[in-house]
């Protein structure tokens, strides 16, 4: 039987066909099986050659009656409702996961799942696969360093332009729930998070003024973070704009990258860092507007965050500690749904990690 860990991906849609390549390119893991109910997925598990499975109780009753040893971890890629029911099926039966963001679709089923991580052992990696870029690696390696002194302030925005048929293929995107809150902002809050701490208190003010759904088109937020710094960010999925992680940042090649435009600034009390250009700005002496600033351009390695992060949970699986944890996950689920709560109620929201 081959050494090399087995992974079944769970979900055959866009990213689990995404995770299934992946695995099939990796050296470090095989595929194992298919998990999903679709024909289509039966069709691509018959063409890898690999077992098909409907469910994931079927994919882990097999495990388990013919004692195989061969599944070492799986993959959940399903629709979000189904992350936290597949991912406790998988803990109890004591399968690693790796589970797309976002962990859940609600607090108390988030919480849930980091409860039974805790309390079996079973290492669950949460895929904020962003975690895994060369960009935000290096801009938190510049920040722990303490090159750019005390972080007092950090600017963000995802202003980008969807498409109109990208509403028409999928109504209910203009539906409450179906807005760049909870599609994209939780991709930004992670980043922000990994980069600057945990974040204590939002502010929002949204806007539908422009496409006239029910949902949100813009949002406007400020941040407070925990170690006193302050953010403000600005969200539009409306706006003829290049200011956004995906057009910035070249890591998906289906977007046409504009590499003249940064999506975040990071400013401390002796320097700056734009990001994902990596464009550094300090002083060589006492800081001060007075003075010149020194410009410096960080070199990255061209990598892939997605194949990355399997080369992450490779590693997860061997014992290391997931980069991404429920709770941690579960912190970032958090923040941003506080911001749902902001922008409705117009109020700041205060938020109190417990987990």
């Amino acid at each position: 039987m081959s050494r090399i860990p087995g992974i079944a991906v769970i979900g055959a849609g866009l990213i689990g066909r995404r995770h299934i390549a992946l695995v099939q390119a990796s050296g470090r893991c095989r595929l194992a099986a298919i998990c999903d109910p679709s024909p289509a997925a039966a069709e691509l598990a018959e063409a890898a050659g690999v077992p098909h499975f409907a469910g994931v109780a079927d994919l882990v009753a097999a495990r388990w009656q013919r004692r195989e040893t061969s599944l070492a971890g799986a993959v959940v890629a399903t629709p979000n409702r189904d992350h936290v029911p597949s991912a406790l099926k998988l803990v109890e039966a004591g399968v690693p996961a790796l589970v797309e963001k976002p962990v859940a679709d609600t607090l108390d089923d988030a919480r849930a799942l980091a409860d039974a991580v805790s309390a079996s052992g079973v290492p669950v990696l949460v895929g904020h696969h962003r975690r895994h870029s060369a960009a935000l690696a290096r801009a938190r390696e510049l920040i722990d360093s303490g090159a750019l002194g005390r972080i007092v302030a950090v600017q963000g925005s995802a202003t980008f332009r969807k498409p109109d048929d990208y509403f028409d293929v999928a109504p209910w995107r203009k539906r409450t729930g179906g807005g760049p809150i909870l599609i994209n902002m939780i991709h930004e809050i992670d980043d922000l998070r990994a980069l600057c701490g945990d974040i204590t208190a939002v502010q929002a003010t949204s806007s539908s003024a422009t496409r006239g759904f029910e949902v949100e088109d813009t949002v406007a937020m400020t941040l407070t973070f925990a170690s006193g710094a302050l953010g403000s960010f600005l969200l539009s999925d409306a706006a003829a704009s290049g200011r956004s992680w995906e057009l910035t940042s070249g890591e998906n090649a289906a977007y046409p990258r504009q590499a003249d435009e940064n999506c975040y600034e990071v400013a401390g009390t002796t320097g700056a860092l734009s990001i994902p250009s990596m464009t550094v700005r300090s002083y060589d002496g006492t800081p001060s507007w007075w003075e010149p600033m020194r410009v410096t351009r960080l070199a990255l390695a061209d990598v892939d965050p997605l194949a990355q992060q399997l080369d992450h949970f490779c590693d997860v699986l061997g014992g290391a500690p997931p980069l991404v944890t429920v709770a941690d996950a579960t912190r970032t689920l958090a923040t941003t749904l506080a911001i749902v709560d902001a922008a409705s109620s117009r109020r700041e929201v205060v938020l109190g990690y417990d987990w």
